[in-house]
């Protein structure tokens, strides 16, 4: 597991509004203008909030005129899910249960 790459999802994630547009998102692409209905904030703090999901890899945007129209990444969707269960899991592939030589290579 890419430990560094699994934090910098979870800190984009750490915010109440954050995860709630990744929740809206997670039934399809959204234009900024729909988004911003679900809220009671400004275009700006949209746009704050989306680039930091962006920098984190979790959406994408494709601009359409004015406005962008979001999406998640397919890529962070799987890794996310992948890296949750891994994290909790207790079988062969857990830390644990790894010698030291792999415990460092892991790292």
């Amino acid at each position: 597991m890419d430990y560094q790459n699994y934090v910098q999802m979870l800190k984009a994630m750490a915010d109440p509004n954050r995860l709630k547009i990744i929740d809206l998102l997670s039934c399809g692409s959204l234009c900024a203008c729909d988004i911003l209905q679900h809220f009671d904030f400004s275009q700006p703090t949209l746009s704050h909030h989306m680039k930091v999901l962006q920098n984190a890899g979790i959406v994408f945007a494709v601009k359409d005129g004015k406005w962008q129209h979001y999406s998640l990444q397919k890529r962070f969707v799987q890794e996310f899910k992948q890296n949750t269960d891994q994290l909790l899991a207790a079988d062969e592939h857990c830390l644990c249960q790894r010698s030291d030589r792999e415990k460092d290579v892991a790292n």
